[in-house]
């Protein structure tokens, strides 16, 4: 049966630390788990009963071993979960400062497995026929993984529903170690290209601002929506959600209240509460309240892949911050 749920890209080992509101160089324990933010989503997914799976690739050591084992444990096929030789599997540590300050450290040199996916690896029944297809701007950040994700794109020409994630994560185009703007004239060239092959992008007031110039959250819907997609979602932070479909839907989702541990999964939970709505067929506001509280949900805990919720949980948040049902938009404009 085609998959509900086809991610691609990024996958490593989160090693975050036990104690919080303090540096590394301070803290003396840590606990291990799954991470990559396309891995995530399809953890996510399979967490509301979806068939997921993740196009990626691990090194040839026992955290690659740990990658697939985690994913079976979660219900994430891993048929397309490749080994490379290219280099070992990706460790990210973090910083935790709560409410809002989560410095990430990314152990991805000389070059990640994950960015040596090649074109002629996919399985082009596979990404045509998944129901969701969810790709991300790191994908695109090096060759082969570039022209991997271009062509996953180019394999199935907007059938069902394609996502592009906008992922904008400076450190990870060559030429710009320091994270400064200069890549994100490398990266929109490409972020264009993606958006003329999906159907629904994602991405906060930074990322919209890298993939269209703008970063007004109306202005950069309406120019994701000009760029080729039919839904357009604008991540605002503590200003919560904009919604903008081309059936002429604006929704203004509010943040969800949340006493915030780790903000780092929040994201990726939201990705794969979005995919899980749209495959329900629901409206944009009630889809995108759904990812909302789910995304809430996962900042008032530590983990990210072991912190993902059920829609039982998900629909238990929004009535208990006062919301109604998750169908109940709290605001269309």
């Amino acid at each position: 049966m085609p998959l509900e749920v086809l991610t691609m890209g990024r996958v490593g080992v989160d090693v975050y630390p036990l104690q919080t509101g303090v540096g590394l160089a301070e803290v003396t324990s840590f606990g291990k788990y799954l991470g990559g933010s396309p891995t995530n989503v399809a953890v996510a997914a399979a967490r509301y009963g979806r068939s997921s799976a993740v196009v990626t690739k691990t090194g040839r050591d026992p955290f690659g071993d740990f990658v697939r084992t985690a994913l079976e444990g979660y219900g994430v096929d891993t048929r397309f979960v490749g080994r490379s030789d290219i280099g070992p599997t990706p460790v990210t540590f973090c910083e935790i400062f709560p409410p809002d300050d989560f410095p990430l450290y990314f152990y991805r040199l000389p070059k990640a497995p994950d960015l040596d996916l090649r074109p002629e690896e996919l399985d082009p029944a596979a990404v045509r026929e998944a129901r969701i297809l969810w790709v991300t701007g790191t994908g695109l950040s090096e060759e082969p993984s570039r022209s991997a994700t271009l062509a996953a794109l180019a394999q199935r020409a907007k059938s069902g529903t394609t996502v592009f994630d906008l992922d904008w994560r400076p450190m990870f185009w060559p030429g710009d170690p320091s994270g400064s703007r200069g890549g994100a004239d490398q990266a929109r060239a490409y972020y264009a290209e993606a958006l003329r092959h999906t159907t629904v992008a994602v991405g906060n007031l930074d990322e919209c601002e890298v993939a269209t110039g703008e970063r007004e959250p109306y202005a950069a819907a309406k120019a994701l929506l000009a760029a080729g997609v039919e839904l357009a979602v604008v991540k605002q932070g503590p200003r919560g959600v904009l919604a903008m479909d081309r059936d002429g839907t604006t929704a203004e989702i509010p943040p969800v209240p949340v006493e915030v541990v780790n903000g780092l999964g929040a994201g990726d939970a939201f990705g794969g509460a979005l995919c899980h709505g749209l495959l329900s067929g629901w409206d944009t506001p009630r889809t995108v309240s759904f990812a909302n509280a789910a995304g809430a949900l996962v900042a008032g805990r530590l983990a990210c892949s072991d912190a993902m919720p059920t829609e039982a949980e998900v629909e238990n948040k929004l009535r208990t911050a006062g919301r109604g049902a998750a169908h109940e938009p709290n605001r269309e404009v």
